[in-house]
Protein backbone atom coordinates (compact mmCIF):
# COMPACT_ATOMS: atom_id res chain seq x y z
CA UNK A 1 0.00 0.00 0.00
CA UNK A 2 1.75 3.19 -1.03
CA UNK A 3 1.99 6.36 1.35
CA UNK A 4 -1.03 8.57 -0.58
CA UNK A 5 -3.53 5.45 0.29
CA UNK A 6 -2.18 5.02 3.53
CA UNK A 7 -2.38 9.06 4.45
CA UNK A 8 -6.48 8.99 2.49
CA UNK A 9 -7.62 6.13 5.16
CA UNK A 10 -6.07 7.74 8.01
CA UNK A 11 -7.71 11.09 6.82
CA UNK A 12 -11.08 9.52 6.40
CA UNK A 13 -10.70 7.09 9.89
CA UNK A 14 -9.88 10.08 11.51
CA UNK A 15 -13.30 11.43 10.50
CA UNK A 16 -14.95 8.44 11.25
CA UNK A 17 -13.39 8.65 14.85
CA UNK A 18 -14.47 12.14 15.30
CA UNK A 19 -17.96 11.38 14.23
CA UNK A 20 -18.39 8.50 16.33
CA UNK A 21 -16.92 10.70 19.56
CA UNK A 22 -19.62 13.78 18.83
CA UNK A 23 -23.02 12.62 17.83
CA UNK A 24 -24.64 15.26 18.38
CA UNK A 25 -22.49 18.27 17.30
CA UNK A 26 -25.07 19.66 14.74
CA UNK A 27 -27.54 19.98 17.50
CA UNK A 28 -24.61 21.94 19.77
CA UNK A 29 -23.84 24.19 17.02
CA UNK A 30 -25.76 27.44 17.13
CA UNK A 31 -29.06 27.59 14.91
CA UNK A 32 -30.97 30.62 14.03
CA UNK A 33 -34.54 31.81 14.13
CA UNK A 34 -35.77 33.64 11.29
CA UNK A 35 -39.09 34.73 9.77
CA UNK A 36 -38.98 31.38 7.58
CA UNK A 37 -38.76 29.17 10.96
CA UNK A 38 -42.76 29.70 11.46
CA UNK A 39 -45.06 27.92 9.35
CA UNK A 40 -48.85 27.54 9.23
CA UNK A 41 -49.92 26.85 13.20
CA UNK A 42 -52.43 23.91 11.66
CA UNK A 43 -49.57 21.96 9.94
CA UNK A 44 -47.55 21.75 13.45
CA UNK A 45 -48.31 18.72 15.95
CA UNK A 46 -51.50 19.60 17.59
CA UNK A 47 -50.97 18.34 21.64
CA UNK A 48 -53.96 19.29 23.79
CA UNK A 49 -55.52 22.48 22.66
CA UNK A 50 -51.47 23.54 21.57
CA UNK A 51 -49.49 22.97 18.64
CA UNK A 52 -45.55 22.05 19.12
CA UNK A 53 -42.89 21.74 16.51
CA UNK A 54 -38.91 21.71 16.89
CA UNK A 55 -36.58 23.20 14.97
CA UNK A 56 -33.38 21.12 15.70
CA UNK A 57 -35.12 18.22 14.55
CA UNK A 58 -36.16 16.78 17.71
CA UNK A 59 -39.94 16.97 17.75
CA UNK A 60 -39.92 13.30 19.17
CA UNK A 61 -38.71 14.97 22.66
CA UNK A 62 -40.76 17.48 22.28
CA UNK A 63 -44.16 16.09 21.86
CA UNK A 64 -43.27 13.62 24.66
CA UNK A 65 -42.92 16.51 27.44
CA UNK A 66 -45.96 17.98 25.98
CA UNK A 67 -47.55 15.07 25.90
CA UNK A 68 -46.48 14.32 29.53
CA UNK A 69 -47.61 17.93 30.75
CA UNK A 70 -44.71 18.53 32.40
CA UNK A 71 -40.44 18.65 32.13
CA UNK A 72 -38.14 20.47 30.44
CA UNK A 73 -38.31 21.15 26.48
CA UNK A 74 -35.62 20.63 24.62
CA UNK A 75 -33.50 22.67 22.81
CA UNK A 76 -35.35 23.96 19.41
CA UNK A 77 -38.85 23.22 21.06
CA UNK A 78 -41.88 25.97 19.56
CA UNK A 79 -44.68 25.67 21.32
CA UNK A 80 -47.97 27.95 20.08
CA UNK A 81 -51.31 28.53 21.27
CA UNK A 82 -52.02 31.63 19.26
CA UNK A 83 -50.70 32.55 15.49
CA UNK A 84 -49.15 35.32 16.28
CA UNK A 85 -47.38 34.27 19.76
CA UNK A 86 -44.26 32.08 19.68
CA UNK A 87 -42.44 30.02 22.56
CA UNK A 88 -38.82 28.56 20.56
CA UNK A 89 -36.68 26.78 23.04
CA UNK A 90 -33.33 27.77 22.71
CA UNK A 91 -29.26 26.53 23.52
CA UNK A 92 -28.48 26.30 27.22
CA UNK A 93 -27.44 29.59 28.66
CA UNK A 94 -29.27 31.82 26.08
CA UNK A 95 -31.29 33.18 28.66
CA UNK A 96 -31.27 31.66 32.54
CA UNK A 97 -34.19 34.24 33.69
CA UNK A 98 -36.45 32.10 31.14
CA UNK A 99 -35.13 29.01 31.12
CA UNK A 100 -33.69 29.95 27.76
CA UNK A 101 -37.47 30.10 26.13
CA UNK A 102 -37.11 33.37 23.58
CA UNK A 103 -40.48 34.87 23.12
CA UNK A 104 -41.84 36.28 19.84
CA UNK A 105 -44.48 38.22 18.49
CA UNK A 106 -44.82 37.24 14.90
CA UNK A 107 -47.55 39.24 12.39
CA UNK A 108 -49.20 37.28 9.54
CA UNK A 109 -50.71 37.35 5.90
CA UNK A 110 -51.19 34.83 3.56
CA UNK A 111 -47.61 35.21 2.67
CA UNK A 112 -45.51 34.50 5.69
CA UNK A 113 -44.96 36.01 8.95
CA UNK A 114 -42.94 39.30 9.93
CA UNK A 115 -41.22 39.46 14.02
CA UNK A 116 -42.54 42.05 15.23
CA UNK A 117 -40.85 41.38 18.38
CA UNK A 118 -38.59 39.03 20.16
CA UNK A 119 -36.32 38.25 23.14
CA UNK A 120 -36.70 37.52 26.46
CA UNK A 121 -37.61 38.99 29.40
CA UNK A 122 -37.91 42.38 27.81
CA UNK A 123 -40.44 40.81 25.23
CA UNK A 124 -44.20 42.63 25.38
CA UNK A 125 -46.87 41.53 22.53
CA UNK A 126 -48.91 44.46 20.62
CA UNK A 127 -51.25 44.68 23.47
CA UNK A 128 -48.30 46.13 25.87
CA UNK A 129 -48.40 43.11 27.95
CA UNK A 130 -45.22 41.01 28.99
CA UNK A 131 -44.61 37.66 28.00
CA UNK A 132 -42.48 37.01 30.77
CA UNK A 133 -44.21 38.31 33.40
CA UNK A 134 -46.93 35.69 32.83
CA UNK A 135 -45.01 32.83 32.06
CA UNK A 136 -42.91 33.39 35.26
CA UNK A 137 -45.45 31.94 37.35
CA UNK A 138 -45.66 28.76 35.82
CA UNK A 139 -44.62 26.05 38.41
CA UNK A 140 -40.63 25.11 37.69
CA UNK A 141 -41.94 21.63 36.69
CA UNK A 142 -43.71 23.29 34.07
CA UNK A 143 -40.71 24.97 32.12
CA UNK A 144 -42.96 28.38 32.21
CA UNK A 145 -45.93 26.90 30.11
CA UNK A 146 -49.12 28.53 31.11
CA UNK A 147 -51.97 26.23 31.08
CA UNK A 148 -54.78 26.00 33.56
CA UNK A 149 -53.52 25.13 37.28
CA UNK A 150 -49.91 25.47 36.49
CA UNK A 151 -49.30 28.54 38.67
CA UNK A 152 -49.94 31.38 35.96
CA UNK A 153 -52.51 34.16 36.08
CA UNK A 154 -55.96 33.15 34.30
CA UNK A 155 -56.80 34.87 31.14
CA UNK A 156 -60.18 36.00 29.73
CA UNK A 157 -59.97 33.65 26.56
CA UNK A 158 -61.97 30.62 26.14
CA UNK A 159 -60.68 27.68 24.09
CA UNK A 160 -63.63 28.47 21.68
CA UNK A 161 -61.51 31.56 21.15
CA UNK A 162 -58.13 30.45 20.40
CA UNK A 163 -59.70 27.80 18.39
CA UNK A 164 -60.98 29.82 16.23
CA UNK A 165 -57.44 32.06 16.10
CA UNK A 166 -55.66 28.93 15.27
CA UNK A 167 -58.13 27.92 12.46
CA UNK A 168 -58.49 31.50 10.83
CA UNK A 169 -54.11 31.54 10.97
CA UNK A 170 -53.83 33.60 7.38
CA UNK A 171 -50.68 31.36 6.30
CA UNK A 172 -52.98 27.94 6.06
CA UNK A 173 -55.22 26.90 3.37
CA UNK A 174 -58.60 28.23 3.20
CA UNK A 175 -58.13 30.23 6.13
CA UNK A 176 -60.37 33.18 4.95
CA UNK A 177 -63.23 30.15 5.44
CA UNK A 178 -64.93 31.07 8.56
CA UNK A 179 -67.72 29.30 10.15
CA UNK A 180 -70.33 31.30 12.20
CA UNK A 181 -68.94 29.37 15.44
CA UNK A 182 -65.51 30.96 14.97
CA UNK A 183 -67.41 34.22 13.90
CA UNK A 184 -68.88 34.82 17.38
CA UNK A 185 -65.75 33.38 18.70
CA UNK A 186 -63.61 36.28 17.03
CA UNK A 187 -66.01 38.48 17.75
CA UNK A 188 -66.26 37.88 21.69
CA UNK A 189 -62.42 37.61 21.63
CA UNK A 190 -62.57 41.40 20.10
CA UNK A 191 -64.26 42.46 22.75
CA UNK A 192 -61.54 41.25 25.60
CA UNK A 193 -58.74 42.50 23.35
CA UNK A 194 -60.49 46.03 23.81
CA UNK A 195 -61.12 45.65 27.31
CA UNK A 196 -57.57 43.98 28.03
CA UNK A 197 -55.89 47.38 25.89
CA UNK A 198 -58.59 49.96 28.42
CA UNK A 199 -57.32 48.11 31.33
CA UNK A 200 -53.55 48.55 30.11
CA UNK A 201 -53.68 51.86 29.93
CA UNK A 202 -55.70 52.64 32.93
CA UNK A 203 -52.74 53.24 35.21
CA UNK A 204 -51.33 55.61 33.62
CA UNK A 205 -53.98 57.66 33.19
CA UNK A 206 -54.70 57.83 36.65
CA UNK A 207 -50.84 58.38 37.45
CA UNK A 208 -50.79 62.36 36.57
CA UNK A 209 -53.42 63.21 38.94
CA UNK A 210 -51.96 61.77 41.67
CA UNK A 211 -48.67 63.10 41.28
CA UNK A 212 -50.52 66.88 40.77
CA UNK A 213 -51.78 66.41 44.22
CA UNK A 214 -48.67 65.42 45.85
Amino acid sequence: MNKSVKSLMFTWLLGALAATASPNVHAEQEWEVTEHSFKCILHMKKVGNFYVDNLVGNLTETVAVAERGHGQFPEGSVLQLMPNEVMVKRHAGFSPVTNDWEFFWIDLDKNGAKIFTRGAAEVNNRLGLNCFACHVKARPEFDFVCKTDQGCDPIPVTQAMFGALQRTDPRCPDAEIVSPEDQAALQQLAEVVKALTEDTSAPAEDAAPTELQQ
